[in-house]
């Protein structure tokens, strides 16, 4: 199940909507990053790291969906982290008694119902807000949090091995999800988010997106660009001409226009609440 992507590092990739779970090897043990989705692939990343000689020793969460908040018993009782705000949404979410059967009953929907374990679900540490570095015996991992797609998510960088996870960013499959629920500016946010992770482009050379194929140095700035491309069109009502929409998109994924049609839709509500146009053609100054 797992494939080696840099010395230390390695992916396994679920079938569902390309989901990325992530091995980080440390000194005593691993990282395991949003570590996968139904409990049959979870149990035999559990067997692949038995079989490597490796526990895990630490986990974390890029951001507060369920699909990145899952875990197993067999993984053991390792720490659990994400940021302060990732871990303050959940347990928001989970103070609600009926949020599990929420899930339950949206993954009815898919093909994977029933087959998610979801006892373990979101049960992370949020890390203070000033904490520049997941806690583990391991590579140094930075944590580069920003608002975009849902609040408090964290796009991490293993900076001794050039590896950037992304998370629900950076998608060659899946266009730019904007935060429209709960922040006041999501295209802003995307934006400046977009800029952090360009800020960090040149030391990588390898992205690891949380849905989607794994890419190489070639192809950081590329995937930037293309998003930044398509959020701007989002804010200037022009057409994102985004080879993941429509009939470029790639087989399995068509469904990816209608969360496309969705954000068109959802933005022009918003337009239309506040009265105001949806901003001008200039993009927001770099972040000193």
């Amino acid at each position: 199940m797992l494939r080696q992507v840099a010395e230390g590092v390695l992916v396994h990739e679920s079938e569902f909507v390309q989901s990325n779970a992530v091995v980080v090897q440390g000194r005593s043990g691993v990282l395991l990053i949003d570590p996968g989705v139904t409990g049959s692939e979870i149990d035999c990343l559990a067997n692949d790291l038995r079989e490597l000689g490796e526990s895990v020793v630490a986990g974390f969460s890029t951001h507060p969906d369920w699909d990145h908040l899952l875990w197993h018993t067999r993984l053991g009782a390792a720490p659990r982290y994400g940021t302060a705000r990732c871990a303050a949404t959940i347990a928001a979410e989970l103070s609600d008694s009926g949020a599990k059967a929420r899930i339950a009953d949206h993954l009815l929907e898919t093909e994977i119902a029933g087959q998610v374990p979801l006892e373990l679900l979101g049960l992370i540490t949020g890390l203070p807000a000033e904490t520049t570095y997941i806690p583990w015996e391991g590579p140094q991992v930075r944590i580069i949090e920003h608002q975009a797609h849902a609040p408090g998510h964290a796009a991490l960088l293993i900076e001794e091995r050039g590896v950037l996870v992304a998370g629900d960013m950076l998608s060659d499959v899946l266009v730019p999800m904007l935060n429209l629920s709960a922040t006041a500016n999501p295209i802003e946010d995307h934006l400046t988010a977009l800029r952090l992770l360009e800020g960090v482009a040149g030391d990588v050379d390898v992205v690891v997106p949380g849905h989607g194929s794994v890419g190489g140095a070639d192809q950081v700035q590329e995937r930037i660009d293309r998003d930044r491309a398509y959020v701007l069109a989002l804010r200037n009502g022009q057409d994102p001409a985004d080879p993941r929409v429509g009939p470029s998109a790639k087989p399995g994924w068509e469904w990816v226009s209608a969360v496309h049609e969705g954000q068109l839709q959802r933005l022009a509500q918003r337009d239309e609440r506040d009265g105001a146009p949806r901003s001008s053609n200039r993009e927001l100054p770099p972040v000193s």
